[in-house]
């Protein structure tokens, strides 16, 4: 399993850190792990589910 950082995560995503916070208090994006005492990272599978989840919502709401 791999993990990634914020910064990776708003890369991969193409948001900002003030919106990665804001979908994670709302319940809306995946919430990090701690990995150690000053240290979070985000699960790469539950990143690429999020992303497929909301490409699958976009081709509902098309269909």
């Amino acid at each position: 399993m791999a993990f990634l950082k914020r910064r990776d995560v708003e890369r991969r995503v193409g948001i900002s850190t003030a919106t990665l916070y804001r979908w994670i208090g709302e319940g809306r994006f995946p919430r990090p792990v701690k990995i150690g005492p000053s240290c979070v990272r985000w699960p790469e599978a539950e990143i690429e589910t999020w992303a497929s989840e909301r490409i699958a919502e976009r081709d509902a709401e098309a269909a």
